[in-house]
């Protein structure tokens, strides 16, 4: 029974419960706040990819006056009626992974071993998560952007769905008076034998 009765001096000495007896509030990414679906996140990822295609596209592109060395193609463009103050042979960096894939299938793996490791370093260096938070973040910035053209493709379609049922219902009008005017010609709609 003593146990039961309190005082006020036993409230008032109680210590505030535990961060981990009270519930932690929810973990919500301010960033992110509705989940996506299957497609909204692949429209993320593809965003994520041209970012970081776009931090490589030197690694990546095909640009002829960046050749280190003189090789088929280097020396097939001199032969060319090009102006001669391009200069293949200027040493810049090495080819591309592109410009050396050219042309290649399987061979590409082996030949162009150094462009390729140089262009995966750079994607594997750039590709992030903020990067990825980046990109979402853009997406959400152009859902509003996407859903106006949406709706103005909307309208489009409906306008365009009217005009064509207009149509179709000035044809029909059209040739039920000429049908009317036909019969009233042949006879006021007489039969055959009439």
């Amino acid at each position: 029974m003593a146990a039961s009765t309190t005082t006020s001096t036993d409230t008032a000495t109680t210590t505030p419960p535990t961060p981990a007896s009270q519930p932690s509030p929810p973990n919500v990414n301010i960033r992110n706040p509705l989940p996506l679906s299957a497609s909204q996140e692949a429209q993320v990822r593809d965003l994520y990819y041209k970012r970081v295609r776009g931090y490589c596209a030197a690694e990546i592109k095909d640009r002829a006056h960046c050749y280190s060395i003189p090789s088929p193609l280097a020396l097939h463009l001199k032969n060319l009626p090009y102006p001669k103050s391009i200069h293949l042979t200027k040493p810049l960096r090495p080819p591309e992974f592109a410009a050396c894939a050219i042309n290649r299938t399987i061979t590409a793996t082996w030949v162009c071993r150094k462009q390729r490791l140089a262009m995966n370093a750079c994607m594997v260096e750039h590709a992030k998560p903020e990067v990825e938070d980046r990109a979402r973040e853009e997406w959400f910035a152009g859902r509003e952007e996407r859903r106006r053209a949406r709706e103005l493709q909307r309208k489009k379609t409906e306008e365009r769905q009217r005009e064509v049922m207009q149509m179709t219902r000035d044809e029909e009008e059209r040739r039920r008076k000429a049908t009317a005017e036909g019969a009233a010609a042949n006879g006021k709609g007489k039969g055959w034998f009439g």
